[in-house]
C-alpha cells in the first residue's frame, strides 16, 4: 500500500514539478504564499504538494537515497529561500546594498 501511495504520490509531484521547471523564478503569488509567509490557518494538502514540487524543481528528490536525508531536503530549502529571495525581496534587502538589479 505504501509503495501504491508513493507512487501516486510522485506522479502527481511530477505534473506539478514540470510547470515548476518550466516558470522562470517564483511569482509573485508565490512570494506572499506558503511557505514564505506565515499562515493564519491550517496549511492544506494543495500548499504542501505544491511546496513539495517547489523543493524538487531546486533538486529536492523524496524517492532519493534515505542516507542524504535531512541534508537534502536541507539544502533544497536553503536553494528555494535563495530563490525567494532574488525573485521576491527588493535588491536592498536582498543582499545587494546599491539597489541596482546587477549582483
Amino acid at each position: 500500500m505504501k509503495r501504491l501511495s508513493t507512487a501516486l504520490v510522485t506522479f502527481a509531484l511530477a505534473l506539478t514539478s514540470a510547470s515548476a521547471l518550466a516558470a522562470p523564478g517564483l511569482t509573485q503569488a508565490e512570494c506572499h504564499d506558503y511557505p514564505f509567509t506565515p499562515l493564519k490557518h491550517t496549511v492544506t494538502h494543495k500548499q504542501l504538494m505544491q511546496e513539495l514540487s517547489e523543493l524538487e524543481a531546486v533538486g529536492y528528490d523524496p524517492t532519493g537515497d534515505d542516507n542524504d536525508y535531512p541534508t537534502d531536503l536541507d539544502n533544497a530549502e536553503a536553494k528555494l529561500h535563495q530563490e525567494f529571495r532574488r525573485d521576491c525581496m527588493p535588491a536592498q534587502v536582498a543582499g545587494n546594498p546599491t539597489g541596482s538589479a546587477a549582483d
